[in-house]
């Protein structure tokens, strides 16, 4: 009896899994996902409906051919839209990601120090934050890491043009 319930409930599940809707959520490092199983702050994407059961009557097929043909037309405007707001996704993360790499890169190159800042609520004598400057050689290791970071973000071609805004005039 218990192994019936348990290929019942086996049976079940695969079954709703066949109809899984289609959630895309964006991490913390502005990357896209896409799952099966709903996060915080996910939309979907693509609703996946059951088709109805066809009939084996040959009137029934000739007559429902028109909207077979238009929901699949419609089916696949939609995976275009989709695709295309994938895209438009993907190029939004891209150019923040590049944006970001590109200000911490000229940041880097026209400080004259480096530092990390200390602990949260650490205070120093005048009560400012307590600031922890990095050796003169972990500067250069942090420009060249922020540099490469950045052509990685935005192409080697970046790099020559934060230089160039860099550069007192």
């Amino acid at each position: 009896m218990l192994r019936k319930i348990a290929l019942a409930t086996i049976a079940i599940a695969a079954a709703s899994a066949a109809y899984a809707d289609v959630y895309r959520w964006v991490d913390e490092h502005g990357s896209v996902h896409y799952s099966d199983q709903w996060m915080p702050g996910a939309e979907v994407i693509k609703a996946v409906k059951p088709r109805p059961p066809s009939d084996s009557g040959s009137s029934t097929r000739s007559s429902s051919r028109a909207p077979l043909t238009s929901d699949r037309a419609s089916a696949q405007i939609a995976e275009q839209n989709q695709a295309q707001a994938m895209k438009q996704d993907v190029s939004k993360v891209r150019e923040q990601q590049c944006k970001e790499a590109k200000d911490r890169y000229q940041k880097a190159i026209v400080a004259r120090r480096i530092f990390t800042p200390g602990k949260e609520g650490e205070k120093d004598v005048d009560g400012q934050p307590v600031r922890h400057y990095i050796s003169d050689e972990e500067a250069d290791a942090y420009r060249t890491k922020a540099r490469a970071e950045m052509q990685e973000a935005c192409g080697p071609a970046a790099t020559a043009k934060v230089v160039a805004e860099a550069a007192p005039e």
